[in-house]
């Protein structure tokens, strides 16, 4: 165990995973006394020219002095930190708390009697990393966390002193977004950091996060060479199933055969068939038997021997892992414990995991074409990426998107296709950081069964959503997440976590079904520029159940355009360049069923039909086109004829890839019988191109399906226009940031966690220009006509008892109460029907101006971070639920948005002839606590209610206010994996 070597106890807390700029991974930890072989074999292998330009002088060996300095650390004024791989030190950063005059200072208390000096928060930082991984990012990230770990222990400003030669290094600091100063003196570049988190910082960060993670997926998704271990001799078996799928998928790396049971003499392994001939794959007993480099490993051995092959992989410098053993998290606590020293252990070679218990991954890429999954059949090319926690849903997925006729139609490519299994590692974070700027991927559908990170899933989400759609259905989501993931507790119900995502321009859908029909429009099609709809087709009634469905998901449909049983082909052309040249309309949705008589699916007429709407969709290709057939599996083939879901526009780049003409897609293989061996399907014959203005039109068996997604489409699309332009926190010159923040920490001395009283909270939210209406409490009769005369009259008499506080239905309030007389008569009727005063707790509190009652709520949530909620006070809240949600900082425009999300907000506007009551003074309220919980993350938790929206003005009636340590921010802190 290591322990520190002075005053304070080793700070575990300290201890993280990292990914660099390669995609790799490091520990970082502190350096303790038991590092000194360590430290000593780390600088043997650090080049002259980096030991001159750490120490300004040659310094070949390190003195016994120096070990004993650089290992010997108080964690607090003296603090080093390592990177390690593998165990061995590849970088170390130090600092050392400095006084004014550069000398060393210290924070510990003075003796007794003597003056208490200023504690210095200055430190000198240095760095030193092993040439040889030089430019992977190790100083940048190792300045994250030292920047930290000062923090925590009260230092502010870094001084760093560089020679001008050591560009490298000036740059780290230089880049790192810290607000600095640089100056030149005695012949070396000296340079201070404020180590504040600004804005830049944190975007630095954030981009130096998202190339590391998206280039660790890529490592996994694009090796160039892949061991499959745990191969059987004979077919049969997942481990050779893997090997199977990869060689008849057509991996265009070096493919690998491992397992330990290969007789000595086993060289290589059958072909597909068992015969001698066919593609042949090396085998060997152990990948350190394997001469020259492999990227990725797919583990299929048990869960007892995966320890073994994972330290094998290791010292092979195996770059990642695929593991699809199971017994891990998902059998329990002890395969949970086995699930921790798995990624413990991979982490500590470098080497990310997706799994355990993982189905495998797909990359479809004519570059790579690795099918290392256990999915059969390699998915045709296209631009949808797939993400399913869950194997047999991933199946799913793949089949649907694969197959013809039934359903969703059509062919439709993949991308890449991740199931992460019990994502012990590698989790939908991580892909989302890859298909951000995967120029392959055009749309993300994700199956989640539990988000890990919601904080972290948010602000990728709203990333990558700015650039291309991201559709995600979540399993679970009344009830625990699976066993075998680790999830973050968080106190928010599943609806307010939905409509955070929403805010983030996640399109949430609730069914497989919804996420493969809304994927397949945002693939093919352009963004609508509205809700108007227009529909066209050869069916009164199927036209008119596609109004009906238009209205119920919120969209404007035109009156259908009913072409009759006897339209041709050429009517469907003429009406639908009609719809599509209409100024009013933003999207059709063509409806057809089959001509009287009947034709053979898949017919001349089916065919003649398919082309008509396509060149009628060409022809003005910024509208989306949408088709509801029935019975019509030839059209919906035929309108589907391409590999390709890139949406088309008149700049699209590339031609796309499509089948041989009248291909038509085989279903999955079925399992072979046991001991058998499936005919190998071999690579799929080379797509032909498709015209480069060639227009592709989903099709759906249902009005209600189709219509479902272009309404998703239209949500998404007014979300990336409003995203363009996101508004700002407002600043408010009355605000006193400093006397809130003495107040907090005035109250904060008394306690960790406390529910402020009732003085203290009108005081602090006054200093946000919240001012709560003044209630005096009165416990007799004559104490409330004392409490009137004070506020004047006409007042309101309440109760404030826990058990009927926000009750008005059980008769706990008197509204109105003009003269003493009647506040007495109503004090008298209170206590007679509802108790004594002392369990009632009666106030009196003067009547504000009529209005719509409401409530504003903000907590803290330790998983998805602060949240602004709103809604009506009374029943739309609590029994219909009808509460809206948004992510603090909120903008100005966020607020009234919000306002106006709430299913009731019409009451607000004027809803049957009323008088619409003051929203921008209800928005500027909102932006008030927003600011005060932004300012201040000691307020958890801050309740408005009721607050009466009036005609001009608000009013709050009752507020409470709770204040804590706030939860620890990851996304503030420097970059880390999660811990195990």
């Amino acid at each position: 165990m290591q322990i520190s070597s002075d005053r304070h106890e080793y700070p575990a807390h300290w201890e993280a995973d990292v990914v660099l700029r390669d995609g790799g991974t490091a520990r970082v930890r502190p350096i303790t006394v038991d590092d000194a072989e360590r430290l000593v074999s780390f600088y043997e292998q650090v080049s002259d020219e980096s030991k001159y330009y750490r120490f300004f002088a040659p310094y070949p060996r390190l003195s016994a002095k120096d070990v004993h300095r650089f290992t010997h650390h108080d964690f607090v004024d003296r603090v080093g930190l390592a990177a390690t791989v593998g165990g061995e030190f590849i970088a170390t950063v130090r600092y050392d708390r400095i006084g004014p005059d550069g000398a060393p200072a210290s924070s510990r208390p003075s003796p007794a009697g003597a003056p208490a000096p200023a504690v210095s928060d200055e430190a000198e930082v240095a760095f030193l990393v092993q040439d040889a991984h030089q430019g992977r990012g190790i100083a940048s990230a190792l300045l994250e966390h030292i920047a930290a770990v000062a923090r925590e222990r009260g230092i502010r400003r870094f001084a760093a002193e560089v020679l001008p030669a050591n560009s490298k290094m000036i740059k780290v600091f230089t880049d790192a977004g810290y607000t600095q100063k640089r100056s030149f003196e005695d012949g070396v570049v000296r340079l201070e950091l404020d180590l504040e988190p600004t804005d830049r910082s944190l975007a630095v960060q954030q981009a130096r996060e998202q190339r590391a993670e998206a280039r660790s997926v890529r490592r996994l998704l694009t090796p160039g060479s892949v061991a499959v271990i745990g191969v059987g001799r004979r077919p049969g078996g997942v481990g050779r199933s893997l090997l199977d799928n990869i060689r008849d998928g057509g991996f265009t790396g070096r493919l690998y055969a491992v397992n330990k049971a290969f007789p000595p003499e086993q060289k290589e392994l059958d072909g597909p068939d068992g015969s001698d001939g066919g593609a042949r794959v090396p085998a060997h007993r152990s990948v350190r038997d394997i001469d020259g480099q492999v990227d990725l490993a797919v583990v299929a051995v048990p869960a007892e021997q995966v320890p073994e092959v994972v330290a094998e992989c290791g010292e092979h410098g195996v770059r990642g892992l695929v593991v699809t053993s199971a017994g891990y998290a998902e059998a329990g606590p002890e395969g949970r414990e086995r699930q921790r020293a798995l990624v413990r252990q991979a982490r500590t070679y470098g080497m990310r995991i997706i799994g355990p218990n993982a189905f495998g991954v797909i990359n479809t890429s004519p570059d790579v074409r690795l099918n290392a999954s256990l999915a059969p059949e390699m998915p045709r090319p296209g631009r949808i990426g797939l993400f399913a926690q869950s194997g047999a849903i991933g199946i799913a997925l793949l089949s649907r998107l694969h197959r013809r006729g039934g359903g969703v139609t059509g062919v439709t490519g993949v991308s890449t296709f991740v199931s992460s299994g019990n994502r012990a590692d590698v989790s939908g974070n991580d892909v989302m950081q890859y298909w951000y700027d995967d120029p392959d991927t055009d749309v993300a559908l994700m199956y989640l069964e539990s988000i890990g990170n919601p904080r972290k899933f948010t602000r990728l989400a709203r990333r990558t959503a700015a650039v291309k759609p991201l559709v995600v259905v979540q399993g679970a989501r009344h009830g625990a997440g699976p066993r075998g993931h680790a999830v973050r507790a968080t106190r928010l119900p599943h609806e307010t976590v939905s409509a955070l995502l929403r805010q983030a321009g996640v399109i949430r859908v609730d069914t497989i079904t919804e996420l493969v029909d809304a994927g397949l429009l945002l693939a093919r099609q352009p963004l609508p520029a509205g809700p108007r709809v227009a529909i066209v087709g050869n069916s009164e009634s199927l036209g008119l159940l596609t109004y009906e469905a238009c209205l119920a998901e919120g969209l404007r449909p035109h009156h259908p355009l009913d072409l009759t049983t006897a339209a041709s082909a050429a009517d469907f052309h003429a009406a639908l360049s009609r719809a599509l040249a209409d100024d009013t309309c933003d999207a059709v949705v063509v409806t057809a069923i089959p001509a009287l008589g009947g034709r053979a699916a898949g017919s001349v007429g089916d065919a003649a039909l398919a082309e008509a709407l396509r060149s009628a969709a060409a022809a003005t290709p910024s509208k989306p086109v949408l088709v509801v057939h029935v019975e019509l599996g030839g059209l919906a083939e035929a309108l589907s004829a391409a590999a390709s879901t890139a949406p088309q526009t008149e700049s699209s780049a590339r031609p796309r890839p499509a089948p041989p003409t009248g291909e038509s897609a085989a279903p999955p293989r079925p399992a072979p019988p046991a001991g058998e061996r499936a005919p190998a399907a071999g690579p799929p014959p080379a797509p032909v191109l498709l015209p480069e203005d060639a227009h592709l039109i989903p099709a759906y068996p249902a009005a209600e399906r189709a219509v479902r997604a272009l309404a998703h489409s239209v949500t998404y699309a007014q979300w990336r226009r409003d995203a363009a332009d996101p508004g700002r926190v407002p600043e408010y010159e009355d605000i006193d940031e400093k006397g809130a923040a003495g107040l907090i920490h005035a109250q904060l001395t008394r306690g960790q966690d406390l529910t402020l009283g009732t003085e203290e909270t009108c005081e602090l939210l006054g200093a946000y220009g919240i001012h709560v209406h003044r209630a005096l409490p009165a416990p007799t009769p004559d104490a409330a006509a004392e409490a009137a005369r004070t506020l004047g009259h006409p007042v309101a008499l309440k109760v404030t008892a826990p058990h009927l506080r926000h009750r008005a239905d059980l008769g706990g309030v008197r509204l109105d109460l003009a003269n003493e007389e009647q506040l007495r008569r109503a004090y008298a009727e209170l206590t007679q029907q509802l108790g004594t005063p002392e369990e009632l707790r009666p106030v009196v509190q003067r009547m504000a101006p009529r209005g719509v009652d409401t409530i504003v709520r903000a907590v803290i949530d330790s998983a998805a971070g602060a949240v602004l909620s709103f809604g009506l006070a009374g029943p739309p809240s609590q029994l219909l639920g009808d509460m809206a949600h948004r992510l603090i900082p909120v903008t100005d425009r966020e607020a009234t948005s919000l306002v106006r999300s709430i299913r009731t907000a019409p009451l607000l506007f004027g809803w049957r002839g009323s008088t619409p009551v003051d929203t921008p003074a209800l928005e500027e309220l909102l932006l008030r606590v927003s600011r005060l919980v932004d300012d201040h993350p000691e307020v958890v938790a801050v309740s408005l209610e009721p607050v009466v929206v009036a005609t001009h003005g608000v009013s709050v009636l009752s507020a409470s206010v709770r204040l804590a340590p706030p939860p620890a921010r990851d996304d503030l802190g420097p970059r880390t994996l999660p811990a195990y």
